[in-house]
């Protein structure tokens, strides 16, 4: 996987600008922060975010991936004002749980999500080489 960054940009910080990837396609639907019963244990933002990421990572470990290979992630949010005020927690579960892998990112404000009781939503694409 290639990070590209144009000559003279900022670094930005979590996320890349772009990426070149080669390989094997792996789609990851939409991803909540239930359990693997898909029952939710907290209605707090992050506590779902964090459960989200370990939720994906089951995912990519079952498709013989890892977080190494993801390099798209779309964040659907139901409260972003709550997302904003929050984005240190939110940088301590990612590194927890997924490291230091900073693919494409884009975070979407949204009014609801099929789930009910859902507070973010995230999509990711991986590559395997």
């Amino acid at each position: 996987m290639q990070q590209i960054l144009p000559g003279g940009w900022q670094r930005p910080k979590g996320y890349s600008n772009g990426i070149i990837a080669e390989g094997k396609m792996f789609f990851l639907a939409g991803v909540v922060g239930w359990n693997e019963r898909e029952e939710f244990t907290s209605d707090d933002l992050v506590d779902q975010f964090r459960q989200a990421l370990i939720n994906i990572r089951a995912i990519l470990d079952a498709g013989d991936s890892g977080p190494q290979h993801i390099t798209r992630m779309t964040w659907f949010v139901t409260d972003m004002a709550g997302y904003r005020k929050r984005l240190p927690e939110f940088g301590v579960a990612y590194k927890d749980i997924i490291g230091k892998n900073f693919p494409v990112m884009a975070c979407i404000g949204v009014s609801a999500l099929v789930e009910p009781r859902a507070k973010i939503e995230i999509e990711v694409t991986a590559v395997i080489p």
